[in-house]
């Protein structure tokens, strides 16, 4: 993950390093340290998709689709709200499974309950490019 051209943060030290370690989570695809993240009846949206609903179904989700590149790097730019209710302004920095690099840019919306666990995430990106045969 990287951190160097994160321009504003607006979460607490707290809430900054709890979203760090659930981003690195991503980062090392790594669904049982994801899961801990997420409250039972967490929903996940990507772009103009249904949201998928509760934990497992989401972990489920999110394990097919991280089969279908091979890394993914978070670069932040921006993080804007509470530490309930949050926007992420980032590149993404992917490896694709011929070997490709490709970075896209998105943005997650993320809310979280009192206990601090994901009760939703809205994620918008293109991942067009990630999927796009090579040339």
């Amino acid at each position: 993950m990287r951190t160097d051209r994160l321009r504003t943060n607006q979460l607490s030290p707290e809430a900054y390093r709890w979203y760090l370690d659930y981003l690195g989570a991503m980062d090392r695809k790594d669904l049982d340290a994801y899961g801990a993240f997420l409250a039972d009846g967490c929903a996940l949206q990507m772009n103009n998709q249904p949201p998928t609903v509760g934990k497992e179904a989401v972990l489920r989700g999110l394990g097919t689709y991280w089969q279908s590149f091979g890394g993914v790097e978070h670069d932040l730019d921006n993080i804007y709200g509470d530490d309930r209710r949050f926007a992420l302004e980032a590149l993404n920095h992917y490896t694709r499974l011929d070997g490709g690099a490709v970075t896209l840019r998105a943005v997650a919306f993320t809310d979280r309950d009192e206990a601090g666990l994901v009760t939703s995430v809205r994620l918008y990106t293109d991942t067009g490019p990630l999927f796009a045969p090579e040339g």
